[in-house]
């Protein structure tokens, strides 16, 4: 405890005491707090300042296993930072008269097809890129989330057809990873190279990204990788590596703090790089368009920063702050996240990559450190946003607490026949599920997602809830059947149990029947 009070009280006097930019060392001591307050073994940081990389290093360890030290070096998956590599690859070939931002996605992809025939024929490019689709928050994420599934590009292309819109086309925002999948493909189908060529070749080459790659199975040296992490049953530990096996035009790419910052660089340079920035990626048309609003997000109030507009552009967010142009992303996969933050009129840029499921861990370290240029004193946005998260998690595993325990003190006698409700049960693009009995307990198995495999529990009427076996899933979901005439289940709705849990398990885009 004294420890802990002791830094705290550090970093306090060093946040009162600069409205200058943090030095080194500053830094250092921020990082360090940061990993120590949200539990996240290693975060790399690189920060660029009027065409200076004035920070690139790694903190803490790669790995829990291995403990080796995380360095500018340090290869992480940035995932969602992935879309704005599609985004540019698109307005490369924008420059190069191939392709047009509004052009009709079906002229380059036959085969798509929405559920609604008039938004199939209607959607373009810039639709695919914008989140404005109709469909809802996160929709079909569970062909590729959590890793494991078998789904291919093909699968998803065809399944888009069954998956209803919940709003109207192009009137609401709702984040959207499938299209950026498709994104890809229109780049593969117009350049005639994969997504990954273009990217490695096009981009990550001229930028001299050289220990960068388009997904992890690509990296030609993983010799200094880290290891994803996530708490399982409390503990913070090493799991499984997402690798990201389709999609990576939505967030495959995988790097480090080194090449990030020459990433960073181009878009601080509007698309300009190399010596005397005398060679050019993409046109200042490109880049205007890729940072303009396109898609409008609701502000709910200023926030600490006095935010009044929020929107969408082409890859990136897009806010105002203290004045001040705000251009970012964030990315995750289970067990990294990661996001990178530009401020154009500032010539500033910051990239924070970890290898924690933690977001709040990334959004201390950013906006402490805007905070020293924005000349905003005396906050301390880890103690802040350690309080905060504390608080918001205390609240989800209250409720989802309160379900267990209701759970298990229902009345034994009171529980339904089991096998009323075994079976195969298909969704129109999931595929199949069973519900089977496994020594004499209920158990959930998908045939096509390996890792949504878990235990049954009795909960309520008809509904139960499973449990699954990857702990590091914070994802258990109620499992609610309807009945048939006989009262034997015919039909499966799911949804998530934690108010926290991750958007792309969209349990509740699934509609279940029974098939046998």
């Amino acid at each position: 405890m004294k420890k802990l009070l002791f830094i705290t009280a550090i970093f306090g006097c060093i946040a009162t005491a600069h409205s200058q930019p943090l030095s080194t060392a500053q830094i250092d001591t921020l990082v360090q707090h940061s990993i120590k307050a949200f539990d996240v073994p290693g975060i790399s940081v690189g920060i660029i300042k009027d065409g200076k990389i004035i920070y690139a290093k790694g903190n803490g360890v790669r790995s829990l296993k291995t403990q080796l030290p995380a360095d500018e070096n340090t290869i992480f998956g940035i995932a969602s930072n992935s879309k704005a590599f599609t985004c540019t690859a698109l307005g490369m070939l924008v420059d190069e008269g191939k392709i047009k931002w509004d052009d009709k996605v079906r002229d380059y992809i036959p085969e798509f097809k929405l559920y609604s025939p008039y938004v199939t024929e209607a959607f373009t490019i810039r639709d695919m890129l914008t989140h404005r689709s109709g469909l809802g928050l996160g929709a079909g994420d569970l062909m590729f989330f959590p890793d494991s599934s078998d789904f291919v590009l093909k699968d998803i292309i065809y399944n888009l057809r069954f998956l209803k819109q919940v709003s109207e086309f192009r009137t609401k925002y709702d984040y959207d990873n499938l299209m950026y999948i498709l994104a890809g493909e229109i780049v593969n189908r117009v350049s005639g190279i994969s997504w990954d060529d273009f990217v490695e070749q096009k981009i990550f080459k001229p930028l001299g990204m050289d220990k960068s790659a388009a997904s992890f199975d690509r990296l030609k040296d993983k010799s200094n990788v880290i290891d994803a992490h996530a708490p399982v049953n409390g503990k913070v530990q090493v799991i499984a590596r997402s690798t990201v096996k389709v999609g990576h035009s939505a967030g495959g790419i995988n790097s480090n703090i080194t090449d990030l910052c020459k990433w960073v660089q181009l878009w601080l340079n509007h698309g300009k790089y190399g010596d005397g920035l005398s060679k050019r990626l993409f046109s200042e048309n490109v880049y205007r368009e890729i940072t303009s609003p396109q898609t409008i997000i609701q502000v709910y109030n200023p926030g600490p920063y006095n935010t009044h507009f929020a929107a969408y552009g082409l890859g990136f967010f897009l806010t105002d702050e203290k004045g001040y142009k705000k251009v970012t992303h964030t990315g995750g996969l289970e067990g990294m996240v990661t996001q990178i933050t530009m401020f154009p009129e500032l010539n500033l840029g910051i990239i924070v990559l970890t290898n924690q499921q933690e977001g709040v861990a990334f959004s201390s370290v950013t906006n402490q450190i805007k905070d020293s240029y924005f000349g905003i004193t005396g906050t301390n946005r880890v103690e802040e946003y350690s309080k905060g998260r504390k608080e918001q998690v205390a609240m989800a595993n209250k409720f989802v607490d309160s379900i267990w325990k209701e759970i298990q003190s229902a009345d034994v006698t009171a529980r339904p026949d089991i096998g009323l409700y075994t079976g195969t049960y298909h969704d129109v693009w999931f595929g199949d599920i069973y519900i089977a009995v496994k020594n004499g307990k209920l158990w959930f198995t998908s045939k096509r997602s390996p890792k949504l495999n878990g235990e049954m529990f009795y909960y309520k009427g008809n509904s139960f809830v499973v449990k699954w076996q990857d702990r590091s899933m914070d994802a258990d979901a109620f499992v609610n059947f309807s009945l048939d005439e006989q009262g034997k289940a015919n039909g499966i709705k799911m949804r998530a149990i934690s108010p926290l849990t991750d958007f792309s398990y969209d349990f509740h885009d699934l509609d279940f029947y029974r098939a046998k």
